[in-house]
């Protein structure tokens, strides 16, 4: 097969990028598609305040007949290279044919535009940083992925370690049911911790836009991105945030953590086939109602009050606040799997298991 790999950079070629994604998920009945507009944004250097610390390359494979075999980013994200003292790029946006032919050629694209760079490994896939969609899905293909969670045909992983590259790092996602938030160890425990601690529980003020911006001022203290970042993405999330399920943690009067957990659209958006924005937002208006999961995308506690305990009561408040708000199921993630605390705290506390599981990749340029 005659393989042909062309960078990708105006507005038209970009757009061909994001609807390509539809290609390779043909009668998947998994498949969530993206918000196109969202899409664009996300990969917008001028609009999206991640490429003001970073930058990317987009690269398409086709064959001699014009055909799309696949595609790929890669990203250099100097924020990480610099808070970790490393020389690593990132892959993403990863999509391909079932060919073991087409994928290594793409990810090469990748390598050596890392390796002039004078980078010497590559992870992924990351769209394009961890604050977004993050990892391959490995475990649990038998239901769609939640919001802003990624999803891929199983064969990738063959494509992937196929083309040299072995596990960095898993990702877990733990599936959470009502009954383990009210069971009699886990309420005994809230007691005494909130006793403790003095620990009380306040939502995020949105109805009132100073309060909001004093609110997100206070977990960016927690959550380390660019002050430009955490805005422009609070700004996202507060149109399809619940109030009752965005807290602030104090203790004895003093920020200790937050929790965050957003109603899954995703149930709605997987009758959005084309991706397009109105498509989305009359099925989120009609269907809202009907979503079951709530996905808890983050919970942080600030340093001194880790190993307090803080963090289970963080996580009971979000899912007993679910249950009142009728909500069937919740999804902790991701959770890195060697972040022990968070991993003991929801498995032996709340009796929740992982469901699917998402890997970080890595292939030395230089060894």
């Amino acid at each position: 097969m005659q393989i042909e790999i062309k960078e990708i950079s105006t507005k038209s070629e970009k757009l061909k990028f994001i609807k390509s994604q539809w290609l390779f998920y043909k009668d998947d009945p998994n498949f969530v598609p993206p918000i196109i507009s969202d899409r664009y944004k996300l990969i917008d250097t001028e609009k999206n305040p991640f490429y003001k610390h970073s930058e990317f390359k987009l690269f398409m494979a086709f064959d001699s007949s014009g055909n799309i075999l696949g595609r790929i980013a890669g990203i250099i994200n100097y924020n990480h290279n610099k808070t970790h003292n490393d020389k690593t790029g990132f892959f993403g946006f990863f999509e391909c044919v079932n060919n073991l032919d087409v994928a290594p050629k793409l990810l090469e694209q990748v390598e050596s535009w890392l390796y002039q760079k004078g980078f010497d490994t590559v992870i992924g896939p990351e769209n394009p940083s961890m604050n977004d969609e993050v990892g391959l899905l490995i475990q649990g293909y038998d239901s769609p992925p939640v919001i802003m969670m990624p999803y891929n045909p199983k064969y990738y992983i063959d494509l992937i370690e196929g083309s040299g590259y072995t596990k960095a790092k898993d990702l877990y996602a733990y599936l959470l049911e009502p009954h383990t938030f009210t069971s009699e160890k886990m309420l005994r425990l809230q007691d005494v911790i909130r006793k403790r601690y003095e620990v009380t529980i306040r939502e995020v003020d949105f109805s009132n836009k100073k309060n909001f911006w004093r609110d997100v001022e206070i977990l960016k203290d927690i959550v380390k991105w660019t002050d430009e970042e955490f805005n422009y993405i609070a700004k996202d999330l507060k149109l399809i945030a619940e109030p009752k399920l965005a807290l602030i943690a104090e203790s004895k009067g003093k920020v200790a953590g937050f929790g965050l957990a957003l109603p899954n659209i995703n149930e709605c958006l997987i009758y959005n086939k084309k991706g397009s924005t109105l498509g989305a937002l009359y099925h989120i208006l009609t269907k809202k109602k009907k979503i079951q999961f709530v996905r808890i995308i983050a919970l942080g506690v600030k340093p001194e009050f880790q190993k307090t305990g803080i963090d289970s009561i963080l996580y009971y408040e979000l899912g007993t606040r679910g249950i009142q708000l009728g909500y069937r199921y919740g999804e902790a993630s991701w959770i890195l799997e060697d972040n022990e605390m968070m991993n003991k705290g929801l498995t032996s506390t709340m009796s929740a298991k992982v469901y699917k599981i998402y890997r970080l990749y890595q292939k030395k340029l230089i060894e």
